[in-house]
C-alpha cells in the first residue's frame, strides 16, 4: 500500500498533479489523501468562539471537493486506489508535516504554474517550501505535463553525495513502477577528473544499478561551464520525461532551475521533477 498526499487549492494545475498521480500509479495499491489547507482566517473558528460569515462567498471547501470527487470519478479509476479528502486550517507546511506523520505519507505530489511563475513557484511558494522544508519525497508536476508513465528518466549528479539507502530506494520504486530507463548524467565545468570521493560515490551507484537495473540504465559526462543549460540540452536531445534530484544537492537543484535562459524555460512546464530525501 502507498500512500500520496497531494494538496489541492482547486486550481487546473492541482487537477493536472492529480491525473499525473492516478496515471503514474494506475497498477500501485495506492491511498490517495486529497488535502486542502486554508488560512485560519477562513475557519469558522476564532480565538475560542465561533463565527460565521455574514454574506455567502462562493461554494464551500467542502462543496469544492465533493465537485473534485466527482471529477474523480469520472476518470474511471481502478479498484486499487482510494481517495480521501482531507480538509485543515493552518500553517501549509506545519498542517504538511503532521498529516505525513499521522498519515505515514510516502509521497507528495504538487502543480506548479510553469515557465512565467517557475521562480516564484520554487523559491518562495508552497512548493518550494514543501521542498526544501518537509522531509518527504516529492514529485512536481507542471501545468503542462502530460499524464502519462516517463519511459526516459534522467538523474543528475556530482557524485558529491553518498547514495543512502532512503535515495536509492526511491530510485528504485520510480524505476520499477514506470520500467523507465535511467540516465545518469555528471556535469562538470571543467574535463578535470573526479575526486576520490566522487569516483567511490559513482562506483558504488554504477555497482547497484548494475545489480537492480543492468539493462535499463547509462552513465553519461559532459563538460560544460553552463551547467543547467547542459543538462536541459541532454534531457531534450534524449527525451528525457521525468527529471530525478537528491534534495540535499540544493545547490545543484537551484542552478537548473534557474541559472536558465528564456528559451530554455518551456522545459519546465512539461517535465515532472521528483526530489528525494533522504
Amino acid at each position: 500500500m502507498k500512500d500520496v498526499l497531494i494538496p489541492t487549492d482547486f486550481s487546473a494545475n492541482s487537477w493536472n498533479a492529480l491525473k499525473y498521480a492516478i496515471r503514474l500509479f494506475e497498477h500501485e495499491v495506492c491511498n490517495f489523501y486529497i488535502l486542502h489547507i486554508g488560512d485560519l482566517r477562513e475557519s469558522v473558528i476564532n480565538s475560542n468562539s465561533f463565527t460565521f460569515p455574514t454574506e455567502k462567498i462562493g461554494p464551500s471547501i467542502k462543496e469544492k471537493l465533493k465537485l473534485l470527487f466527482k471529477k474523480i470519478d469520472a476518470l474511471q479509476t481502478t479498484e486499487k486506489h482510494h481517495f480521501i479528502a482531507l480538509q485543515e486550517y493552518g500553517n501549509f507546511i506545519d498542517v504538511m508535516r503532521k498529516t505525513i506523520e499521522v498519515k505515514k505519507v510516502d509521497l507528495i505530489v504538487m502543480g506548479t504554474t510553469g515557465a512565467s511563475g517557475i521562480k516564484a513557484t520554487v523559491v518562495g511558494s508552497n512548493t518550494g517550501d514543501v521542498i526544501t522544508k518537509v522531509l518527504c519525497n516529492v514529485l512536481v508536476i507542471p501545468e503542462n505535463a502530460a499524464a502519462k508513465i516517463p519511459e526516459r528518466i534522467a538523474f543528475p549528479t556530482d557524485y558529491n553525495l553518498f547514495y543512502t539507502y532512503p535515495i536509492l530506494e526511491a530510485l528504485t520504486e520510480i524505476l520499477r513502477i514506470s520500467k523507465a530507463k535511467l540516465h545518469v548524467l555528471n556535469v562538470s565545468k571543467s574535463q578535470s577528473p573526479l575526486t576520490v570521493p566522487q569516483e567511490v560515490n559513482k562506483a558504488y551507484l554504477q555497482d547497484y544499478l548494475g545489480e537492480t537495473f543492468p539493462k535499463t540504465h547509462s552513465f553519461h559526462s559532459i563538460s560544460n561551464k553552463n551547467i543547467s543549460a547542459a543538462i536541459l540540452d541532454f534531457a531534450a536531445n534524449k527525451q528525457i520525461e521525468m527529471l530525478t534530484m537528491v534534495a540535499k544537492n540544493l545547490n545543484f537543484f537551484q542552478k537548473l532551475l534557474f541559472d536558465t535562459s528564456i528559451e530554455k524555460l518551456s522545459f519546465h512546464t512539461t517535465v515532472p521533477l521528483l526530489v528525494l530525501h533522504e
